[in-house]
């Protein structure tokens, strides 16, 4: 009895430590993966308080804020500000609108509508220069099938990406088509998590369907539309495949989103100082508008609690 009262006993501080290092273990990953993303950022920081141009080494020195005081009189920045934020608008409203109605016509569980939402995931598996070059393609003005439906319609000689009046509208037409399928996917889990006894009781009722939607269905839902708004804000704002596959920015300076500026201000212009700047800027635009989702988020769910 006392020799397993002295094994039990050396084998308690072993479990005891084990426990206490479990949190430690498990949180490790994520530990490695938050400095693996602060390196990078603390370096564009770092590079961003810098007169740094690879073709002239000999200048670098430190100029501290002298790149984002640059900034504020410079036209060519705040087209690109502008330009970013008008594109965020309009791919992350249209593509929430029509995930929304998708997801509205597809919330029966049936097998047609499951069958149905899997296909309308397709495009969102394709890599979006892939299918920026598929778009290429297809408004090609000798070849292109898009081209020669409009044709048909009267729109001859429709220029695309390569007009500036319209430049924007084939790549939100790009994004619209790669990226609903995200919103549509989100809120459908959405619509269908949501609990059946409020709108079976607006049945037996008698409600009409306009009120279901706007009273009941649309401020349940509106956690779920925030989280997937939120997601595509942070993406969008960000994008630059789809616009340097499709024009490289132009023309001109149309499509001078703040990816394709600040990769352009690195690898064309060798300035790195600057291109360090310019994404410190979309770090903080990033962050003041997801901080804004959030607090949003936050204020619904402490509505719903009290309402609870």
């Amino acid at each position: 009895m006392a020799a397993t009262a002295e094994v039990a006993g050396a084998r308690a501080p072993k479990q005891s430590f084990s426990r206490a290092a479990l949190p430690y273990l498990l949180s490790l990953p994520a530990l490695l993966v938050c400095i693996g993303i602060l390196i990078p950022f603390f370096t564009a920081v770092y590079y961003s308080l810098q007169r740094y141009n690879l073709a002239m080494p000999f200048l670098r020195g430190f100029i501290w804020f002298d790149n984002y005081k640059d900034f504020l009189s410079d036209p060519a920045f705040w087209n690109t500000v502008s330009i970013s934020l008008i594109y965020t608008a309009l791919t992350v409203g249209i593509e929430l609108l029509l995930g929304l109605g998708i997801a509205l016509l597809l919330q029966r569980p049936t097998l047609f509508n499951n069958a149905l939402s899997i296909a309308l995931m397709l495009p969102l598996m394709i890599a979006p220069a892939i299918a920026s070059l598929m778009w290429k393609l297809m408004t090609n003005p000798n070849f292109g099938i898009l081209s020669y439906l409009v044709g048909l319609v009267g729109l001859t000689d429709f220029k695309w990406a390569s007009d500036p009046s319209t430049a924007l509208l084939t790549v939100v037409l790009v994004d619209i088509w790669v990226y609903t399928p995200f919103m549509m996917i989100l809120l459908l889990a959405g619509l269908r998590g949501l609990p059946k006894q409020p709108f079976e009781a607006a049945e037996l009722d008698g409600v009409p369907a306009s009120f279901v939607f706007f009273r009941i269905t649309l401020p349940m839902l509106l956690p779920y539309i925030i989280t997937a708004a939120l997601f595509r804000m942070l993406d969008s704002i960000q994008q630059f495949d789809i616009i340097y596959a499709m024009t490289q920015g132009g023309p001109g300076d149309k499509l001078m989103v703040f990816q394709v500026q600040a990769y352009l201000e690195f690898f064309t212009y060798t300035n790195v100082g600057r291109s360090s700047a310019l994404l410190m800027v979309l770090w903080a635009i990033a962050y003041l508008l997801s901080h804004q989702f959030i607090k949003s988020w936050l204020r619904l769910r402490e509505r719903a609690r009290g309402q609870a």
